[in-house]
């Protein structure tokens, strides 16, 4: 069977991969990162990026059977490719004790047997000097199969693997979407591709192929990065990755010190509270080509120097990103048609669950059945 994958991102790449492993014939349709983002018309993806937070763990039962299963083939892509994209500094996801959530991530421990060390008041301290936290906090630390990725790389191994595999790579992005005997494509440059089949993994920018057929909503987001000395980041070298989950529901996320492109090293922080949606293409290219919020990047900064008092920072840069939710918060693995398919909609934790949430697109596009889990929305009582 030919299949159509949409999106040559961290799901779609993940998607191609996986079809092509199945005996498929694949064509891989997605633009390349712009070189320059204020000229750029076209959709853009959510995986120009060198650092995301991985962690086993998950309060959702869908997303931490995702997590696991994904970080399991992190190490074998790798090796296949040449590309290392995983940092397994470990993670920590610490909060008030007694918490709902705290209580939730010690119910997923105990359902999925997940190796984290739990941690309180003077442990967390001892263990983590560079950290602040409030009186009555525990933590729980998973020292492996945690820590970051690298979302471009990820890609690169992904691309890799399908190129291997033999993928076709077309670098253009899809306008148009019809249906008869098999679907065409309509791409960008006029040129069309015919398939057997396509599965839509264009995350926040799926609405102009699926129109309102599916529920889900776009938020603009902001994180920021800030730059510390290659001394500053010698020392926290062991520095695990952070999520605080705080009483109001709010989840601060901290990468440790990573460099990037410019040379420079940067920790990022995220944990933007603004819900601003953005319902059309041109808001969110609009808002890819702006340079995130300052108001919401003052915000974060205030919640690092509280977080890290003794941080000496050189430099701030904020930086836009979107997230895409359902109302289930589990992806939409939808049969728009008997012929178009979705695998989009990461509700925040796209990156690390990529291959999985990729693999499972694929299911779908070539007539495989979906396991249980797939649509397990449920919290952890």
């Amino acid at each position: 069977m030919h299949i159509a994958v949409i999106g040559a991102g961290m799901i779609g790449a993940a998607s191609a991969r996986h079809l092509s492993l199945a005996g498929h014939q694949v064509t891989l349709v997605g633009p390349a990162e712009p070189g320059d983002a204020a000229t750029h018309d076209g959709p853009f993806a959510s995986h120009y990026d060198e650092g995301r937070i991985t962690r086993q763990m998950d309060p959702w039962p869908f997303w931490s059977r995702a997590s696991r299963a994904s970080i399991a083939r992190y190490r074998d892509l790798e090796a296949q490719t040449g590309v290392r994209f995983f940092s397994e500094v470990g993670a920590l996801m610490a909060g008030p004790e007694g918490s709902g959530q705290m209580q939730r991530l010690a119910g997923v421990r105990a359902r999925d047997d997940v190796p984290a060390e739990l941690l309180q008041d003077a442990e967390l301290a001892e263990r983590f000097p560079y950290f602040s936290f409030h009186p009555g906090t525990i933590g729980f630390h998973e020292a492996s199969h945690a820590g970051h990725v690298n979302p471009r790389a990820m890609v690169r191994a992904q691309l890799a693997a399908c190129a291997a595999q033999g993928v076709t790579l077309v670098r253009d992005w899809v306008t148009d979407l019809s249906e008869g005997e098999g679907v065409t494509l309509t791409l960008s440059g006029g040129a069309q591709v015919r398939a057997d089949r396509a599965l839509i993994a264009t995350g926040g920018f799926s609405r102009s192929l699926t129109g309102e057929a599916l529920d889900f909503t776009v938020y603009a987001r902001t994180a920021t990065m800030f730059e510390v000395s290659e001394s500053q980041a010698e020392a926290l070298a062991a520095m695990p990755s952070l999520i605080v989950l705080l009483p109001t529901g709010e989840d601060p996320y901290l990468l440790p010190p990573i460099r990037y492109p410019d040379g420079k090293v940067y920790l990022k922080m995220g944990g933007d509270t603004v819900d601003v949606p953005l319902e059309t293409p041109e808001a969110l290219t609009a808002w890819f080509r702006s340079g995130g919020n300052p108001e919401v990047g003052a915000q974060i900064e205030a919640l690092l120097r509280g977080r890290m008092p003794g941080l000496e920072i050189l430099s701030t840069l904020n930086l836009p990103c979107v997230t895409t939710f359902t109302p289930d918060n589990i992806p939409h693995f939808k049969a728009l048609s008997d012929k178009v398919f979705t695998a989009f909609a990461a509700c925040g934790r796209g990156a690390k669950n990529s291959d999985e949430l990729g693999r499972l697109g694929g299911l779908l596009a070539s007539g495989e059945a979906l396991p249980d889990w797939a649509f397990e929305a449920a919290v952890v009582a």
